[in-house]
């Protein structure tokens, strides 16, 4: 039994070592796929119900995101500015921030279809971009690139392009001006207000 467990255990992380080390092009599209197939099944998803597409984005999504990194470039230059414990809290609110924006769009599945552009990636590389182009039935087919980095740990996406526009520098003006205000706690406090407000939001659809 115990050499059972043994080769069990071995099976298990080179089956976790395998997945870690996927191209970034392979994995990308599994998610995706993994995903808007769950998405296509539920139609309570498919209805706006947004807790269940939070609950998704946590299981499948979230752990193929590189957060810290991704709080690092919206913030810019102001990153330095915040300590250790006030760095771990934005890239908290920003996590979430960013999960309710993904879990939004989620509820607004209607059929689309990713298309996964060539990829080319050398020997070597950390850094890559991978391609999709997502077509919606009656309007014009939206690019929608992810950035990712090679860690330890695996391929993570540290950024999101969508129509050309990167996700992070896009709030990177936003974040700015709430430092100026009011310093890094202000920035914290803004992102955490927004996060509550679409809270709020939530409860109050569940109560329908």
């Amino acid at each position: 039994m115990m050499k059972k467990l043994i080769v069990l255990a071995f099976v298990t992380l080179l089956a976790s070592l395998a997945l870690a080390q996927e191209a970034p092009d392979a994995l990308v599209r599994q998610v995706t796929e993994e995903v808007l197939e769950i998405v296509r099944k539920d139609k309570d998803i498919q209805n706006g119900n947004a807790r269940k597409a939070i609950d998704l984005v946590d299981a499948k999504v979230i752990p193929h995101f590189n957060f810290q990194h991704m709080t690092a470039l919206a913030v810019g230059k102001d990153w330095r500015k915040a300590s250790p414990q006030q760095q771990q809290q934005l890239t908290s609110e920003f996590k979430t921030l960013l999960v309710r924006t993904y879990s939004n769009a989620l509820t607004g599945y209607k059929n689309q279809k990713v298309v996964y552009k060539p990829f080319r990636m050398n020997p070597g590389d950390t850094e890559v971009v991978v391609r999709t182009e997502v077509q919606q039935p009656g309007n014009q087919p939206v690019q929608l690139d992810y950035s990712l980095e090679k860690l330890d740990a695996g391929w993570k996406v540290y950024d999101v392009s969508v129509a050309g526009i990167s996700l992070v520098t896009n709030y990177r003006d936003q974040f700015g001006h709430e430092v100026r205000n009011g310093g890094i706690d202000g920035l914290i406090k803004a992102i955490a207000a927004k996060n509550k407000s679409l809270e709020g939001n939530l409860a109050k659809a569940d109560g329908k």
